[in-house]
């Protein structure tokens, strides 16, 4: 059925082990070749660590499925080296618009100010975002693929995984020193360890269908409750790339899926929608439940889960691969650090505790928006519809109209490797940046061409100094910001400036538009330390180099 894009075929590849019968064995092994498994093994090789991934099919991901990819998913894509073709490719959008029958109720905008080198959201079929991740990831030597090699035997040790995987030219024996499970959502790696993944399956189906068709609907996501076309239930559309549109339908716990996916039954549904003047071409079809599940830990010694594997929220909100994605942000640094020796392994601990608190955040979410979305008792029906009925005149009730919260970056501020902030009043901060926050974009120069703060941070710490005039940066702070390189781990200075050059080859952005000054209540002598994932692990009003190392090493649980 699909007809605007080609599905690639990996070739299978005859692994050493076969070839020699001898166990190999590797320092990460990463099982699944979806976005997140993707997105984890080309941060670690972009670090300088050898990866091998493995992936039990031999193509992306059939049918558009994950479609809407969050700002902070798209600059940690950025750090991948493939985000303005991402960005170029997709659909951006940042209004969505919600309907009680054909009346507007509600309606936000994800990105209200501007400055942002990125939008709220970008529209790009999943099949796509893994072409993409893929790409880069055979421009890495450190990393090694392997298609058609299934994983069907797991034994974790104290010291090592050992992996039995069955391939087209027979079954081979491998060991990982650490197993990353990206395998989805029944994670048959999670299920032979007997590892539990507890929560709630919603009574309710949902149809996807990717329609292909010229419209010039405008670039937004619209939800309606109660529609003509499709009365007491819900429906959600989305622009997507190549003129696809997506289309949800609410169909109810008692339909028949196999009978909703046939073409006889999804062509009237969509053709009452858009009308019988509108020609279209049915690209793909599925049939979805709502689950919120979790796993209670993600790192089980060796082992470590992520993505569906670890944690599943309904889809709407956008909240599956955003959340998977920053996963992988989270512990590819973390993992490289305790691989090389210069952290324990309890910061994987801080992994499963941090990506923990995120995946409660999403349910917690997810979980509100299915119960407005598709209420099972009378009390919660009735507080449904109030609410949308006062929607359209009175603007409290606006707030409450929940068609799917979506995905935002997860605020780290309970997480024990922040540095807390100091209690003197005069070194108070304004504005949002708190230790654990999630690190804002704005606009700079460097070098004298336009840029982006967040593209000059990532995949190492960083300190972030300010000054007027970087030119004429004391000789004390400079020393002091480039003594910050030197150690087990490295601290890469940038000095943020209204004007100059910084002396002592180090890096300096221009603030040209008083953004990053704003939004980080910088003054001279403020520095901030940030993490490699790009959250901010300490700041103070003046630069300490002792007090840098220090919230390193709390950040890297060396403290």
């Amino acid at each position: 059925m699909q007809k605007t894009f080609s599905y690639p075929r990996f070739d299978f590849e005859r692994p050493p082990e076969l070839q020699s019968g001898q166990r190999g064995r590797y320092p990460v092994v990463v099982v699944g070749a979806g976005p997140v498994g993707l997105a984890t093994a080309i941060d670690l090789a972009q670090q300088g660590q050898d990866v091998l991934l493995l992936d039990d099919d031999d193509t992306v991901s059939i049918g558009s499925r994950g479609v809407c990819y969050a700002k902070r998913t798209l600059e940690v894509l950025d750090r991948m080296g493939f985000g303005d073709e991402f960005v170029g490719k997709g659909v951006s959008w940042d209004v969505g618009r919600t309907f009680l029958r054909e009346g507007e109720v509600f309606n936000f905008n994800l990105r209200p100010d501007s400055g942002h080198g990125r939008p709220g959201m970008i529209n790009l079929q999943q099949y796509y975002l893994e072409d993409y991740l893929l790409r880069r990831a055979r421009q890495l030597p450190q990393l090694r693929m392997r298609f058609k090699s299934k994983v069907v035997g797991i034994e974790a040790g104290t010291d090592q995984v050992t992996l039995h995987v069955e391939t087209p030219e027979g079954a081979y024996t491998l060991a990982a020193d650490w197993l990353v499970a990206a395998d989805g959502a029944r994670s048959p790696i999670r299920t032979q360890l007997g590892l539990d993944i507890e929560g709630q399956v919603f009574k309710d189906r949902f149809l996807i269908a990717d329609v292909v068709m010229t419209a010039d609907y405008p670039a937004e996501r619209w939800f309606w409750f109660d529609p003509p076309f499709h009365p007491h239930q819900s429906v959600l559309l989305h622009k997507q790339a190549d003129n696809v549109w997506r289309i949800d339908f609410q169909l109810g716990w008692q339909a028949d899926p196999v009978e909703e996916k046939k073409p006889e039954h999804v062509i009237p549904r969509i053709r009452a929608m858009l009308g019988e003047g509108r020609a279209f071409e049915l690209e793909w079809v599925s049939i979805y439940t709502f689950q919120c599940r979790r796993m209670q830990r993600f790192n089980h010694g060796r082992v470590l889960f992520a993505g569906d594997a670890a944690h599943q929220v309904s889809p709407f909100g956008a909240r599956g691969a955003n959340s998977g994605i920053q996963d992988a942000d989270n512990l590819a640094w973390k993992l490289r650090l305790v691989i090389a020796g210069q952290a324990p392994p309890a910061l994987l601990d801080t992994y499963s505790e941090e990506r923990g608190a995120a995946a409660d955040e999403n349910i917690r979410n997810s979980t509100r928006s299915t119960d407005f979305i598709t209420p099972k008792s009378a009390a919660s029906r009735t507080f449904r519809d109030a609410v949308l009925a006062l929607a359209a005149d009175h603007p409290f009730a606006r707030a409450l109209v929940n068609s799917g919260r979506l995905s935002v970056p997860t605020w780290l501020a309970d997480s024990r490797l922040n540095t807390p902030d100091t209690d003197i009043a005069a070194d108070a901060f304004a504005g949002q940046m708190i230790p654990g926050a999630p690190m804002a974009d704005a606009p700079v120069a460097v070098d004298g061409a336009h840029g982006w703060l967040l593209r000059q941070l990532g995949n190492r710490f960083h300190a972030l100094h300010c000054t007027d005039d970087a030119s004429r940066l004391d000789a004390t702070a400079v020393q002091a910001l480039r003594g910050l390189a030197g150690g087990a781990i490295g601290v890469q200075a940038l000095v943020v400036a209204r004007r100059g050059q910084a002396p002592g080859g180090l890096k300096t952005v221009i603030d040209t538009q008083g953004l990053v000054a704003e939004r980080y209540d910088l003054r001279p002598g403020t520095t901030y330390l940030a993490r490699p994932d790009q959250h901010v692990a300490a700041r103070w009003r003046a630069l300490d180099a002792a007090q840098v190392r220090a919230a390193v090493a709390r950040a890297t649980c060396n403290a």
